[in-house]
């Protein structure tokens, strides 16, 4: 048994931003070529501050099986229990200067932002994107000999969705569980911090 994640959005939002969603049960079916391609295509066209575009991806199908392992054994152990199946890894890096010596401070925003690119592509082509912040970044700068300039950031797991059912408590209830998020009057201010802009006025705080 497979499952989507729909969110419940009001107002409405495009349907790829609706769809969106991070699972963890993956499919063992393999990411076809053309489709790694067309997600690195719409990372390369995201905007970056002074067009330095500071991202960098290590692409690691899991037929790699020397370069999979290497990433794998990078991942923290609640991840490698589901992330064993997912038939694609993505290691997303930052440059973390824009010269020798001139620091970028805004990279790790704009590798967010290609990141962001990617995993609506990937939807657009229905596959499904689950980023992770649960590895070991030196172990990582280690296994692939990433220069010293450079952040490994996060690790992405990319492909089709698997059976939910096959994944161990608490991983299971977890996958099933309603998406939410945040009401916009939350963090979305008017002319005073803390305060939400009129514009919410009519919309459902509930939705």
């Amino acid at each position: 048994m497979t499952m989507t994640q729909s969110a419940v959005t009001n107002p409405p939002i495009h349907t790829l931003l609706q769809t969106r969603w991070s699972p963890r049960a993956f499919a063992p079916t393999p990411v076809a070529p053309a489709q790694i391609l067309s997600l690195l295509e719409a990372a390369r066209w995201s905007a970056s501050a002074i067009n330095v575009q500071p991202w960098s991806f290590v692409v690691v199908p899991k037929d790699d099986e020397d370069a999979f392992a290497r990433l794998f054994g990078t991942l923290a152990e609640g991840n490698q229990v589901w992330v064993q199946h997912v038939p694609l890894l993505v290691l997303a890096v930052a440059q973390q200067q824009r010269e020798p010596g001139k620091p970028n401070p805004y990279a790790l925003y704009d590798l967010g932002q290609a990141v962001a690119h990617l995993s609506i592509q990937a939807t657009a082509l229905g596959l499904y994107v689950h980023q992770m912040a649960g590895f070991n970044p030196d172990q990582a700068r280690s296994a692939f000999a990433i220069p010293e300039e450079y952040v490994p950031f996060t690790v992405i797991a990319i492909g089709t969705l698997g059976d939910p059912d096959a994944l161990p408590e608490p991983l299971h209830t977890r996958e099933l569980a309603e998406r939410t998020r945040k009401p916009l009057a939350s963090f979305v201010f008017g002319g005073t911090w803390g305060q939400p802009t009129p514009l919410l006025a009519d919309v459902d705080q509930a939705a």
